[in-house]
């Protein structure tokens, strides 16, 4: 399964590992069609290692799963599906983040750079950009302040 993503500044597609991820994968795809990622800022870009977005906040602090809408408050975020199959190897893989205690919400990252493998155990791969690489290179040479902020936001304009 594909979802595109578009963006402020192009578009990309994203396969999905649906079968190896199914819980990220889910989790994914209902925020998308309940459109909780239209808009949200590419909050960190850190350059030849990640672009992050998916929280509301824009402050790498908010955020919450597809579960918490259906089970409340308890199920703001669920556990990590870890593999040692997938691994953080090459530029373009896409990756739920995780928050601090081994479980994820809504925000993901896209991987700038290729041999990643200290992410692997700690953030869950769940896609691939499959066409589009040209907007991850330019995620890549975006000018950010000291924070890793954008200096001019790109925003998530549609993800479905």
């Amino acid at each position: 399964m594909s979802v595109i993503i578009e963006t402020s500044i192009g578009d990309f597609t994203v396969d999905l590992y649906t079968d190896e991820r199914p819980r990220c994968c889910l989790n994914f795809l209902k925020l998308c069609k309940i459109k909780f990622y239209n808009f949200s800022l590419f909050h960190d870009v850190q350059s030849n290692l990640v672009a992050q977005t998916g929280d509301p906040t824009a402050t790498g602090r908010g955020g919450e799963s597809i579960f918490a809408r259906l089970y409340g408050e308890q199920a703001r975020f669920f556990d990590m599906e870890i593999s040692p199959r997938i691994k953080h190897t090459r530029k373009g893989l896409v990756s739920m983040v995780n928050n601090g205690s081994g479980m994820h919400g809504s925000q993901f990252f896209i991987t700038l750079a290729e041999n990643l493998d200290y992410l692997d155990g700690k953030h869950t791969v769940f896609g691939e950009v499959a066409e589009g690489f040209e907007i991850i290179d330019k995620l890549n040479d975006t000018f950010c302040g000291e924070d890793n902020r954008p200096h001019q936001d790109i925003r998530c304009a549609l993800i479905g």
